[in-house]
C-alpha cells in the first residue's frame, strides 16, 4: 500500500471485519533493553482471535505466516505468529510470538521506537476466515492524540483491544468485579447525577487503597489502578444505560462517545500529578511551604509542582540551587521537551512518568537537557541497563525535597 496520511489511514481501517490492538511500546518490546526478544508482545488470546489457524492444540508449536505493512514506514514483511505450546505435551510453554519483523532494522524494534503508540489492524480480521493482513502505524510526534481521539487514552503498560462499530467496549460492560470497583449503590449518590470530579477519584482511591506502610512508588502505581477501576465504575453506571437504551441518530451516539473520550483523556492526563500531591501530604511536605501545586513560575507557566513553594520561587534573594520542579507526564517520549520552559529558574527539571523504557539515545537528549526522570521502583528494570542507576524513584525524590528549605 502507497504511503497515505493519517488521517486517511484511520479512515481506511475503521470498518467492523478490522480488529484493532493498541499499545505503547515497552523497553521490552522494542530493542532498548537487548533482550533479543521475538517482537512486542500481543496477547495469545487475541492472536487465536484473529488467525484461527494458529489455535492447534493437535499440532506442535504451530504457526501461522502473514503480510505485515508498516503503513507509518515502507515496510512490507511476512511475519509468522507462533503458538510455542509444549506445556500440552508436558512442558512449560504456552505463550505466542509474532516474530519476523526485520530486527534492528524495523520501526516497531527500533530502540528510538520505546514509549511510542503502536496500532496493529488485523485485517478482516473479525471474520471467521481470520486476518488477511496485518497493518501497523508506530506514531511519532503527536500522532497518537489522533488515535486517543477515536478510542481514548492509551496508557503505559495498557493496551486496547477495538472492533470498530462496537460502542459497548467504551464501557467494558459485563467485566468481572475487581478490588476497587464500585457498584453503584456504593458511590456517593451525587456521582450517579454528575461525573465526579478526577480529584473526588482519587480521593476515594486513596481510602480504598491506603497502604501506608508501603513505599510511595507502590502506593503510586497501585492507586492508579485503584482510580482506574473506579473511573470505569462510574462511567457505566453512568453511560451504560445510555448505550443500552441504544440511539435515535448516529449524530447522538457521536455526541456521546466524543464526550466521553474526551473525559478519559482529561482524566488521564490529570490523575498522576493529583495521585502525587497525594503522597507529597502523606509523607509529611506541607502545602505552600514545601511544595506547591499548580503554581504559575512565569508569564502563564504552571509547573505542576514547585519545591519548596511557589513563594520561594518568586523570592530572586532565595537560592536557585535550592529549588526544584516536578512534572508529571503518564508518557514522557515526545512530551518531555514541554517540561524544559516550565520553570526558568530551575536548572534541572525532574518529570515523573509512569513510561515503560526510554532508549538510550532518548535518554541521552534527556540527560543533555538536564532532565531527570522520576520513575516508579517496579518500573526501573523496564529500561536499558545502561540508563537505570540515573533513574531515581519517587520516593528518593521527596527525600531530595525534604530539606530545601
Amino acid at each position: 500500500m502507497p504511503m497515505m496520511s493519517l488521517p486517511d489511514w484511520i479512515a481506511e481501517f475503521s470498518r467492523p471485519d478490522h480488529v484493532w490492538y493498541l499499545k505503547r511500546l515497552s523497553a521490552n518490546d522494542t530493542l532498548a533493553n537487548a533482550t533479543h526478544q521475538a517482537g512486542p508482545y500481543i496477547p495469545k488470546e487475541l492472536l487465536f482471535r484473529v488467525l484461527p489457524g494458529l489455535h492447534n492444540r493437535e499440532a506442535e508449536n504451530p504457526r501461522v505466516q502473514v503480510d505485515a505493512f508498516v503503513d507509518s514506514g515502507t515496510e512490507v514483511r511476512s511475519v509468522t505468529a507462533i503458538w510455542y505450546n509444549n506445556r500440552h505435551r508436558g512442558g512449560t510453554r504456552d505463550e505466542a510470538r509474532v516474530t519476523g519483523w526485520g530486527g534492528s532494522a524495523s520501526a516497531l524494534l527500533d530502540p528510538d521506537s520505546t514509549g511510542a503508540l503502536a496500532v496493529f489492524v488485523f485485517e478482516n480480521g473479525a471474520l471467521d476466515s481470520g486476518a488477511t493482513a496485518i497493518h501497523v502505524w508506530v506514531c511519532n510526534g503527536y500522532q497518537d492524540e489522533m488515535f486517543e481521539d477515536v478510542v481514548g487514552p492509551v496508557d503505559p503498560g495498557k493496551a486496547i483491544t477495538w472492533r470498530p462499530g462496537e460502542p459497548i467496549s467504551l464501557f467494558a460492560a459485563g467485566s468481572v468485579r475487581t478490588s476497587c470497583s464500585l457498584r453503584p449503590s456504593e458511590m456517593p449518590p451525587h456521582w450517579l447525577e454528575r461525573f465526579p470530579s478526577a480529584a473526588e477519584i482519587v480521593r476515594r482511591s486513596v481510602e480504598l487503597q491506603a497502604l501506608q506502610s508501603q513505599t510511595p512508588d507502590d502506593r503510586l502505581v497501585r492507586r492508579r489502578k485503584c482510580e482506574f477501576e473506579i473511573f470505569k465504575s462510574v462511567e457505566e453506571a453512568l453511560e451504560g444505560p445510555k448505550v443500552e437504551a441504544g440511539f435515535r441518530s448516529l449524530d447522538e451516539f457521536l455526541v456521546l462517545a466524543q464526550t466521553i473520550l474526551q473525559r478519559r483523556k482529561s482524566r488521564s492526563g490529570r490523575s498522576l500529578e493529583l495521585h502525587a500531591r497525594e503522597i507529597f501530604l502523606e509523607e509529611g511536605l506541607v502545602e505552600h511551604q514545601q511544595f506547591s501545586h499548580g503554581a504559575t513560575s512565569e508569564g502563564d507557566k504552571k509547573p505542576d509542582f514547585l519545591f519548596p513553594s511557589a513563594q520561594a520561587y518568586a523570592d530572586q534573594d532565595f537560592p536557585k540551587e535550592r529549588l526544584r520542579m516536578l512534572a508529571a507526564k503518564t508518557t514522557a517520549r515526545d512530551r518531555w521537551r514541554q517540561v524544559l520552559n516550565e520553570a526558568d529558574r530551575v536548572s534541572t527539571k525532574h518529570l515523573l512518568t509512569l513510561q515503560e523504557g526510554v532508549s538510550e539515545n532518548q535518554f541521552a537528549e534527556m540527560e543533555a537537557a538536564n532532565l531527570q526522570l522520576v520513575i516508579p521502583a517496579s518500573l526501573i528494570d523496564a529500561f536499558p541497563e545502561s540508563v537505570r542507576p540515573k533513574l531515581i524513584t519517587l520516593d528518593s525524590f521527596i527525600y531530595q525535597v525534604r530539606g530545601l528549605r
